[in-house]
């Protein structure tokens, strides 16, 4: 197996790294927009006044960044080349997340609002894959033009990870002739709910509580009057664009149905594994730019009349974390480089186990990172004026979202114990 990344992708590294230097880490030292990543970021970010919400001023800087990254190109770099993309490879998304992310805090890539100047854009595949063809053209054009923006109704207040005992109801219902369905229910983590012009709203429509089948998903407009924002959430990491928001009594016609009905489920799994993976190649840059960064540190620091990296104490912990960064890229490398020959299909088959470990493992990887550069650096570790109490605040979420790391060991268990059909010979 070759474990050289391919010149290919190397080479668009190199091209990334020129982009940010000439056109966006200018843009981050503008007119003191440094602010929103200096020690000053959680207050900047955040209008503490208007329900944590990001500040207008963040968000408008985030536009320009995506702006200028589509515009060179790169935003859409992941998109198949119909929608002005690139075709680009689960390795080569792996590869460029983690490159990035390795940089640290910046313009470039701020995770805390899944911004970076090379875009993860799983809806617009949802539309091609899912969508009619008004719908695909709609939403997509829309999407990509910044007119149409769109929300993820899943999770609900009493059934986080397991959303097949959902208490959202669709039922079938005639209005003027035209068939339709009444949509009752809440539902939790609704991010961007206030920028969005719709919402993916899973409801059940038939089957009984807990089966897979019977859940439908509906585009229902984020200004209908029977859609209410009912408090948002403030979290860990603040601003917040996390509400938990009801649906009452909403109408919608058939044709904002998305998708099969009662296979509603089938479009939330289906960016679940490279989002899952992407995710985990970020893990593993922030986790070695904090320990490149501790190591720099402790040969510099000289407490007691000699360099903090002359102690074992210091040593040790960097070295094994070092040492599990190595072991996790390569496994996230791989993982992506055998997702590349495959279909999604069977990629859920043979391979949803080692994105699962990927992914865990990288999400604990880089909160353990984050913490050790606290403890190495000490008290200036501690404070805001270094990045990595963000870092630690930001990633410690993904070991909860996009499944927890309860929720990714039990799917590894369910292949090693033969619960889910044995990875296929010759694909481990």
């Amino acid at each position: 197996m070759d474990y050289e990344i391919p010149d290919d992708i190397r080479a668009y590294l190199a091209v990334l790294d020129k982009f940010i230097d000439d056109e966006i880490t200018p843009l981050q030292m503008q007119d003191d927009n440094n602010r929103f990543f200096d020690h000053r970021r959680e207050h900047a970010r955040t209008d503490w006044d208007n329900n944590g919400l990001p500040r207008p001023e963040w968000e408008d800087l985030l536009r320009e960044m995506r702006r200028r990254a589509d515009k060179a190109g790169h935003l859409r770099f992941a998109l198949p080349k119909e929608y002005g993309g690139a075709d680009g490879s689960n390795l080569a998304m792996a590869v460029i997340r983690e490159h990035l992310a390795a940089k640290g805090l910046g313009l470039h890539n701020d995770l805390q609002n899944e911004s970076s100047i090379v875009g993860n854009i799983p809806q617009v595949l949802m539309f091609r894959d899912f969508g009619t063809p008004e719908q695909a053209d709609t939403f997509i054009n829309g999407m990509l033009g910044g007119t149409h923006r769109i929300c993820f109704g899943l999770t609900e207040a009493a059934h986080g990870s397991d959303a097949t005992w959902m208490e959202t109801r669709g039922v079938r219902e005639t209005r003027d002739g035209v068939d339709g369905w009444l949509i009752n229910g809440e539902k939790m983590w609704t991010t961007g709910m206030h920028f969005a012009s719709h919402v993916m709203v899973f409801a059940r429509t038939s089957g009984d509580d807990g089966a897979a089948r019977g859940i439908t998903c509906f585009l229902v407009p984020a200004d209908d009057p029977g859609v209410k924002i009912e408090e948002y959430m403030w979290t860990f990491n603040m601003p917040t664009d996390h509400p938990r928001v009801s649906f009452t009594d909403i109408w919608v016609p058939e044709s904002a149905m998305f998708g099969a009905p009662g296979k509603g489920l089938a479009l939330a799994q289906h960016f679940v594994h490279e989002n899952r993976i992407r995710q985990a190649a970020s893990g593993v840059g922030a986790a070695q730019y904090c320990i490149n960064e501790s190591v720099a540190y402790a040969k510099t620091r000289a407490p007691f009349g000699k360099p903090l990296a002359s102690n074992q104490a210091i040593q040790f912990p960097l070295t094994e974390l070092h040492t599990e960064t190595e072991m996790i890229r390569n496994l996230v490398y791989k993982t992506a480089a055998q997702m590349d020959t495959m279909s999604k299909p069977e990629v859920a088959i043979y391979l949803s186990d080692k994105v699962s470990m990927c992914n865990y493992r990288a999400n604990r990887l880089v909160c353990e990172a984050a913490d050790q550069a606290i403890q190495t650096h000490g008290g200036i570790g501690y404070s805001r004026h270094m990045p990595f109490e963000h870092i630690y605040r930001h990633h410690r979420r993904y070991r909860i979202t996009e499944g927890s790391e309860e929720i990714q060991i039990r799917k590894v268990a369910a292949h090693l114990f033969g619960f889910i059909q044995p990875a296929k010979e010759g694909k481990s």
